[in-house]
């Protein structure tokens, strides 16, 4: 792995710091560089480019690993990246500028600007401001459309799953409604409100608005897992991603470290940028409110995430789209800010929380703190939970064996040591487990179940029917559906245990309640419906899922 490093400091800045503070800030740096290694070695990622920022200026840029990885060409200072999701916080920006210039308001309904805006709802009327904090009860995406006005003129054809304003659920559709918002009270394009609002005020002129062809000649190279029907792994390799041209306000800005790193200065200042202030106090304290719960002491404002970490507030947000990944983080006390941005599979939120501790510390008069203890995903320090013998109602066996802090499964005279993938859920990395996870269920603490997308099985402890009869009807279901869709291009459909799964190609699954013969909803996703019909020869042929047609694919 190669890697480039570009120390940025502003000379002022720099000069003003005691000599054991700027040494204080070299440790850190190697330290973080040591994380950043690690982390890209084992999650297999490609590239990344990593801004520190304070108050006062630039700290540096680190450039780490490939823009591409069949040239061989190194991740630059200059390489831009899809930063995703972290765009929303820009539409938010944007919506609160419009509120004060043009009067935009933030209680009205969408269709206060534009006359099309329709869905279906049992519930009062969404508010713009429900939109900022996705808690309008939207569906999430739209994602087969493309980049298109269409995705929130479909919305027409969906439903609302909740009260506005009762509960945090995250819609991408939600942010691209604001878009056309914008450009209905802005009067100009999208890209144009954010380029002449805050890219230029803030000096970010290696920022692209929007993504398109032209935009690609100066992309890094985005990648993905070689497989897109299964739970990834670094033993499978990386394909290049699918490319998109894209427009919409969720997410279609591409960035440097280095600019990123200005935008959040302009955070850390409270709105405040080089030139003046982007955004009033009053609005960046709407931006950052504490407006809804996201669950694990987090909460969400206006496109912005707002923790509390070692008593300091975090701004944060992540980003993601089809081979890229990325994290902006800034500490208000401390006054320092870190952006990840990378090109392929990885944790840049990992990276942008050591950071954080690693930059406080210099900013304290404190060493680098150590390197956390690395933690193999082949390291289960409860596997004795797992170890034993499990029986399948047909009578297959599915055999563990706890060997220190190990998980084995014996399989036809193989040991497979399997590896963690999120609670009491394992990747098995042999052929015959490639679709699906392993999984086990509890009853009063105790492990007593296991399964594999369609496979239960049970220890003799296990109490509970062990015969399932579920409607005829159902048999037509189980299969695997696809479309021509890169963010959700496919997902399997199981019978278990006599309840219907939906099992999504990562290795997520939810279990679904039918509410009308052949229509059924996805644990966790509310409001959003499975429709499944078209049956020939005991087969369901098409699936539609929250209003995008899948059919069923001849792989199992």
């Amino acid at each position: 792995m190669r890697r480039k490093i570009l120390s940025l400091g502003l000379l002022a800045a720099w000069a003003a710091l005691a000599q054991p503070e700027a040494a204080r800030l070299e440790a850190a740096y190697r330290r973080l560089d040591e994380f950043i290694e690690r982390q890209m070695r084992e999650s297999g990622t490609p590239g990344m480019a990593v801004g520190l920022t304070n108050r006062a200026g630039l700290l540096r840029v680190s450039t780490h690993g490939f823009a591409n990885l069949e040239s061989r060409a190194p991740v630059r200072p200059e390489t831009l990246f899809e930063i995703g999701s972290i765009s929303k916080s820009f539409t938010a920006i944007a919506v609160l500028l419009m509120r004060e210039a043009r009067g935009l308001d933030l209680d009205a309904p969408p269709s206060k600007y534009l006359p099309w805006f329709k869905v279906r709802s049992s519930h009062p009327p969404l508010a713009i401001r429900h939109l900022l904090s996705h808690t309008a009860g939207l569906p999430r995406d739209r994602d087969d459309l493309g980049s298109t006005p269409y995705t929130t003129v479909a919305l027409a054809e969906r439903a609302t799953g909740f009260a506005p304003g009762t509960r945090f659920a995250y819609s991408n559709v939600g942010y691209q409604v604001l878009g056309y918002v914008l450009e209905a009270v802005s009067r100009e394009t999208y890209a144009q409100t954010i380029r002449g609002r805050i890219l230029d005020p803030l000096g970010m002129q290696a920022t692209e608005p929007v993504i398109t062809h032209e935009t690609r000649r100066r992309l890094a190279t985005g990648y993905s897992a070689y497989y897109d029907d299964r739970p990834a792994h670094r033993s499978h390799g990386l394909a290049p991603a699918p490319w998109l041209e894209y427009g919409q306000a969720d997410g279609s800005i591409a960035s440097t470290a280095g600019d990123m790193a200005a935008y959040l200065r302009m955070l850390l200042h409270r709105g405040a940028g080089p030139a003046g202030r982007v955004l009033s106090l009053e609005a960046f304290q709407l931006l950052t409110q504490r407006a809804i719960t996201t669950g694990g002491g987090g909460f969400y404002g206006f496109g912005m995430g707002v923790r509390q970490t070692d008593g300091h507030t975090v701004l944060s947000h992540s980003g993601g789209m089809i081979g890229y990944a990325a994290d902006l983080a800034g500490d208000l006390d401390a006054g320092v800010g870190v952006v990840a941005l990378t090109n392929g599979p990885g944790s840049p939120s990992a990276v942008t929380r050591f950071a954080l501790r690693v930059l406080r510390a210099a900013v304290q008069g404190k060493d680098p703190p150590p390197l956390p203890a690395s933690d193999p995903p082949e390291r289960v320090v409860n596997a004795a939970d797992y170890a034993a013998s499990y029986a399948a109602p047909g009578g297959k066996k599915l055999v563990l064996a706890a060997a220190g802090d190990r998980l084995v499964l014996e399989h036809r005279g193989q040991q497979i040591v399997l590896e963690r993938h999120g609670s009491d859920a394992f990747y098995a990395n042999h052929a015959d487990f490639a679709l699906y996870l392993l999984r086990f269920a509890r009853q009063k603490g105790a492990v007593v179940e296991a399964s594999h997308g369609p496979d239960w099985y049970a220890k003799d402890s296990y109490a509970g029917p062990r015969e399932f009869h579920p409607p005829a009807a159902w048999k037509a279901y189980p299969g695997h559906y696809r479309t021509q869709n890169p963010w959700f291009s496919n997902f399997r459909v199981v019978l278990r245990k006599g309840q219907l799964w939906m099992v999504r190609s990562g290795g997520g699954e939810g279990a679904l309640t039918e509410i009308e013969p052949g229509v059924l909803e996805a644990e966790g996703r509310p409001g959003e419906q499975l429709r499944l019909d078209t049956v020939i020869n005991g087969q369901a042929l098409r699936a539609n899922f929250s209003g995008v047609d899948f059919y069923r694919t001849f792989t199992p």
